[in-house]
C-alpha cells in the first residue's frame, strides 16, 4: 500500500465497510450482532449493538473524510476500535454462537484471524 491512490482507495473501502456495518447494527443485522456481545459487557446487548453501530458509522465517516495530518490519528482510532471489539469475536467463538453464517467452530475460529488484518488495514491505509 505504498502508492497514495492505493491508500486512498483502501481507506475509502474500509470507511464504506464500517458505515455499512454500522447501518447493519442499527437495522437488518441487529440480531446477528447481539450474538457477538460478551456476557460480561455491563450494558444490555441491544444497547451495546446500537452504540457500536453508531461508533462504526462515525469511524467510517471519519475515514472517508479524513485529510492530511488527521488521517494517521483516525487510523489509530479505527485500529483501537477493532481491537476493542475483538472480545466479541472471541465470545462468539467460545460460546458457540451462530451469526453471520459462522455456524461451526472452524468458521468462528477462522473469523478471529481477520481482526488483526482489519487493524493493519486501518493503520496502513492512513499512514
Amino acid at each position: 500500500m505504498e502508492d497514495n491512490n492505493t491508500k486512498t482507495i483502501s481507506r475509502m473501502l474500509l470507511g464504506a465497510g464500517l458505515i455499512f456495518a454500522g447501518i447493519g447494527h442499527l437495522t437488518f443485522d441487529r440480531k446477528e450482532f447481539r450474538a457477538q456481545v460478551p456476557n460480561w459487557v455491563p450494558l444490555q446487548k441491544d444497547d451495546t449493538v446500537v452504540y457500536s453501530g453508531l461508533a462504526e458509522i462515525g469511524l467510517g465517516s471519519a475515514l472517508v473524510l479524513a485529510s492530511g495530518k488527521s488521517r494517521p490519528l483516525v487510523g489509530k482510532i479505527a485500529a483501537a476500535f477493532f481491537a476493542a471489539v475483538f472480545p466479541g469475536n472471541i465470545a462468539q467463538y467460545t460460546h458457540r454462537r451462530n451469526a453471520f453464517g459462522l455456524n461451526s467452530d472452524t468458521k468462528r475460529l477462522a473469523r478471529l484471524a481477520f481482526q488483526p488484518l482489519l487493524i493493519a488495514w486501518a493503520l496502513k491505509s492512513t499512514e
